[in-house]
């Protein structure tokens, strides 16, 4: 299957194979019963539990410190600026449909212009805690990219909440409420900070989960999605 605009070289192509994911949801769709917990290739939206906002991105670059994509977060449910990608890092793969295991190091890519949660020491805009960007093409950025997941079992699961440390420098992804004013009027600062705190607390919401299912041959099938919206 070929979309336009998406052939071989392109700078979307991250959201171009993302747009065939969704397209083999719509076509393909694996039944069964609901995962219970966030897989690995999964592209979900993250909600903070405090101020009742998703995790969001667009192609507005901040006006101070690193200059990189903003991300913030944004109180409406269906916008489509606020899909992640769950993947891998490049040193330790993450095979589709495999649970994400507490204690996990993660990237979660922005679908729609390919670029990876990130942080860094920068100040953020409002708040002057931490800054949290966009960062890279089509999905590859740096070690700067790496978020762990903290949760309390074994696996990351759906209906619960979970937090986001950032490895190299070991701040929480987090939301305090700063609102912004133009270009982006009432979307909510994201930021990192030291301590945990309610304001660190995420949980997995609309998405495509992918799931494990067995081949005909017994062996594990990872190209199996799963949809909620």
């Amino acid at each position: 299957m070929t979309i336009p605009g998406c052939s071989k070289g392109t700078s979307n192509l991250f959201r171009c194979k993302a747009i065939l994911l969704l397209l083999s949801c719509v076509f393909g769709l694996s039944l069964g019963t609901e995962l219970s917990f966030v897989t690995c290739g999964s592209v979900i939206k993250l909600l903070n539990l405090k101020h009742n906002v998703r995790l969001h991105s667009h192609d507005v670059r901040y006006g101070s410190g690193s200059g990189q994509q903003s991300v913030t977060g944004v109180s409406a449910v269906e916008d489509s600026n606020s899909y992640w990608s769950v993947r891998g890092t490049s040193d330790a793969l993450c095979h589709r449909g495999t649970p994400v295991k507490c204690g996990q190091t993660i990237r979660l890519t922005h679908v729609n212009t390919g670029r990876n949660l990130h942080s860094h020491y920068f100040a953020s805009p409002l708040s002057s805690n931490q800054e949290v960007s966009a960062f890279g093409e089509n999905g590859e950025g740096d070690h700067l990219d790496e978020w762990m997941v903290q949760c309390g079992g074994s696996v990351w699961k759906r209906e619960e909440a979970v937090r986001f440390r950032h490895r190299a420098t070991d701040a929480l992804l987090s939301v305090t409420g700063e609102q912004y004013g133009r270009p982006i009027h009432g979307q909510t600062e994201v930021h990192a900070m030291s301590s945990p705190s309610q304001h660190s607390l995420w949980k997995a919401m609309e998405g495509i989960f992918m799931k494990p299912s067995e081949s005909p041959a017994g062996s594990r099938d990872y190209s199996h999605p799963h949809t909620e919206f």
